[in-house]
């Protein structure tokens, strides 16, 4: 079995580095290494090629991570092609763990592993953040419903039938999920690998997570979700999460009820405690992890994230059911 490394970049000297450097110690070397540089300006394709990558110049203006993953892809010798982000370190043992799965499971068409639990930027916006990724791979479901790009893999084969990653994401967004729908649909499995991490090298600000978690993830899955009339049920978005986005609803409505019917403190405080609950077992991890003053910082973090991820959830449903009534109304016109 041979292994084709795909690394897009754009502007990622940063951390590229790092992460050539990790791939080069993997037990399991790859067959080759392509990074396709996506317009770079940094000299992250100069780097690449010093340390020993083959480098592709996808163009002369960004195109985004999709094109350039498919643009590597047609290049690639590998039968299994493997997807790092240019800001993602792989164990040691990460490649070697894919063969292995994939030599013993000739019916998965693609895995994906997880974040670890030791992220090398600190502050609390990138610890919570790398450190709830890596929570909710450990705890999803084996047979997984999506894809992953930061630390995944694909049989050539099935890559080719699904037609690569949707092009039509001019930047970095949620092209893995939308080819892991099209794997699905076409019948082949998934599966979510935890034990295969990486660690994430990237350092989050808090603005920088609201517009990518609103702007590049949560409001395009929201239409893609809606468009494909299905509703996924893991990772992010299991029965877990759903209940817990209801709740941190029902605590801001109950508050902001406060003024003009002080009894509604009391829900406030029931739906809040039951918040906690449910999540407690989150928040010890994360505790463990960084302290419970840390803890109690992520958990506000993790509490606005529930409440802006179901707000764009549903401006994304308000939108589609308008369009729709404006088909049907167009369609009743025509008759």
């Amino acid at each position: 079995m041979r292994l084709s490394v795909i690394i897009p970049v754009y502007n990622g000297r940063e951390h590229l580095a790092q992460c050539l450097e990790a791939i080069w110690r993997s037990t399991r070397m790859p067959d080759e290494v392509i990074v396709a540089d996506d317009a770079s300006t940094d000299g992250s394709g100069a780097l690449a090629r010093e340390m020993g990558a083959r480098v592709l110049r996808v163009g002369e203006a960004p195109q985004g991570p999709a094109v350039a993953r498919n643009r590597a892809a047609a290049l690639a010798q590998g039968d299994v092609l493997v997807f790092v982000d240019a800001d993602v370190a792989l164990h040691a043992e990460a490649l070697a763990q894919m063969e292995a799965r994939f030599e013993a499971h000739a019916e998965v068409s693609a895995l994906f592993g997880s974040y670890d639990d030791a992220p090398a930027a600190p502050g609390l916006v990138s610890r919570y953040k790398n450190l709830f990724h890596h929570y909710t791979h450990q705890h999803g479901r084996r047979e997984a419903s999506t894809f992953w790009a930061g630390c995944g893999a694909i049989r050539r084969g099935a890559f080719v039938q699904a037609g690569g990653f949707p092009e039509d994401f001019a930047q970095p967004s949620i092209e893995d999920i939308a080819l892991g729908m099209r794997l699905r649909r076409l019948g082949q499995r998934i599966w979510l690998c935890p034990e295969i991490q990486g660690t994430h090298l990237k350092r989050w600000t808090f603005w920088n997570m609201l517009r990518t978690d609103i702007l590049q993830r949560a409001l395009p899955w929201g239409r893609l979700m809606l468009r494909e009339g299905h509703l996924a049920n893991d990772l992010n978005l299991d029965w877990h999460n759903r209940l817990g986005a209801g709740l941190a609803i029902g605590v801001l409505l109950s508050l902001l009820a406060i003024p003009f019917w002080p009894w509604a403190g009391i829900g406030a405080g029931i739906a809040l405690a039951a918040l906690v609950w449910l999540n407690a077992d989150l928040y010890r991890f994360l505790a463990r992890h960084g302290g419970w003053r840390f803890a109690v910082g992520a958990a506000g973090l993790h509490f606005l994230y529930l409440l802006y991820s179901s707000a764009a959830l549903g401006v994304c449903a308000l939108l589609h059911l308008g369009e729709r009534f404006r088909r049907t109304s167009k369609s009743a016109e025509g008759l």
